[in-house]
C-alpha cells in the first residue's frame, strides 16, 4: 500500500499526545478504513511506527540511546498501535456502540521506557 495521486481517498486525523526525545505518541482518528491506513500515512510523512516491519523495516536507533531503549525497541515484535476506543453502528439495531480497551502490557512498557529515556535527555 502507498499514497498515490489518483488513489482512493483516505483521511487520518491525528494529534500529539506525548513527545519524547526521538519519538512521539499520537492519537489517530480515521474517517476512512483503508488497509494499513495509519501505517501508510505515517510512513508517507516520514514517521514510521515502532515495530512496523513492512513500512519501517529497519529499527532506527537514536544516537545515545540507552541499552534499555535499544532492547525495548528491538524487542517490540508488532506495530506500536493500539485501538483504545472503537465505535460502530450496529448493523441490525442501528445503535451506536463504543468499545474501550486499556493498553496491553508490551505497549505500556514501551511508553514507560520512552518516558524514562526522555527524563535522561
Amino acid at each position: 500500500m502507498t499514497v498515490l495521486p489518483g488513489g482512493k481517498d483516505a483521511v487520518t486525523h491525528y494529534n500529539v499526545k506525548e513527545r519524547f526525545q526521538h519519538f512521539t505518541r499520537v492519537q489517530a482518528r480515521l474517517e476512512t478504513g483503508r488497509t494499513h491506513q495509519i501505517r501508510v500515512h505515517f510512513s508517507y510523512i516520514g514517521f514510521g511506527l515502532v515495530g512496523d516491519q513492512v513500512y519501517m523495516p529497519r529499527v532506527r536507533m537514536p544516537a545515545g540511546a540507552s541499552q534499555l531503549l535499544d532492547d525495548t525497541l528491538r524487542g517490540f515484535k508488532r506495530q506500536a498501535l493500539h485501538a483504545v476506543q472503537l465505535g460502530l453502528t450496529h448493523p441490525r439495531t442501528k445503535e451506536e456502540m463504543t468499545f474501550e480497551a486499556p493498553w496491553p502490557e508490551d505497549f505500556a512498557n514501551l511508553v514507560e521506557v520512552l518516558r524514562t529515556e526522555n527524563k535522561a535527555y
